[in-house]
């Protein structure tokens, strides 16, 4: 596909780039080169080809899903300015 200067101006305007009249050739033509590399990328065979999100085969860290000391509210609250029916209490912000 190819690029015209009439498009590259649109591009550019949609974009908010200010690109001189000069200029928009070359870019046409950089917007071509990218169309171009865009195209070839279709023609690969990606069957059976499993997403990744690296090149390098990674698995993420997992922790044990195991029961923790829980039950320390009266403790942790102890901390707070301002602790109301077993919560953290903040002030109104929103009117």
């Amino acid at each position: 596909m190819s690029i015209d200067t009439d498009t590259a101006r649109r591009v550019a305007h949609l974009a908010r780039i200010a690109v001189k009249e000069d200029d928009l050739p070359e870019l046409a033509q950089e917007l071509s080169g990218i169309l171009t590399f865009m195209e070839q990328l279709g023609e690969v065979d990606v069957e059976g080809v499993e997403p990744m999100t690296g090149v390098t085969p990674m698995r993420l860290k997992r922790r044990q899903d195991v029961v923790t000391d829980g039950g320390m509210q009266d403790k942790i609250l102890s901390n707070a300015p301002d602790a109301r029916e077993g919560f953290f209490a903040v002030p109104k912000v929103v009117e």
